[in-house]
């Protein structure tokens, strides 16, 4: 009984120690968005043919209200789980969007 003590004991304070210290951790909850994080596309079909800048990006991500965004290159293999949170953003080999869609 007592070496079952000891390795619980002992496991608890192994997680303690891969926490970051508080100096290390953000002081808010992370960017805020628009909305209850359900991604809405009606909106942000203006930067279909724009190019995929970082600016460009988060104003598409914040616009649409979502939790996620999520960049898609040509070819590149992707997830096909619906998320309802999650906008997705069609880049093409020149750096533009050429789509946008929820999932």
């Amino acid at each position: 009984m007592s070496f079952r003590i000891l390795s619980v004991t002992c496991l608890g304070l192994l997680l303690v120690a891969c926490a970051p210290p508080q100096s290390l951790q953000p002081a808010s909850g992370g960017p805020a968005i628009a909305g209850d994080g359900t991604c809405k596309v009606e909106g942000v079909d203006w930067a279909i043919g724009q190019e995929a800048t970082e600016a460009v990006m988060a104003r598409v991500w914040r616009e649409s209200g979502s939790g996620l965004i999520r960049p898609i290159a040509p070819g590149q293999a992707v997830t096909r789980d619906y998320r309802r949170d999650r906008i997705n953003v069609h880049i093409d080999g020149d750096n533009a969007i050429t789509g946008i869609d929820c999932g």
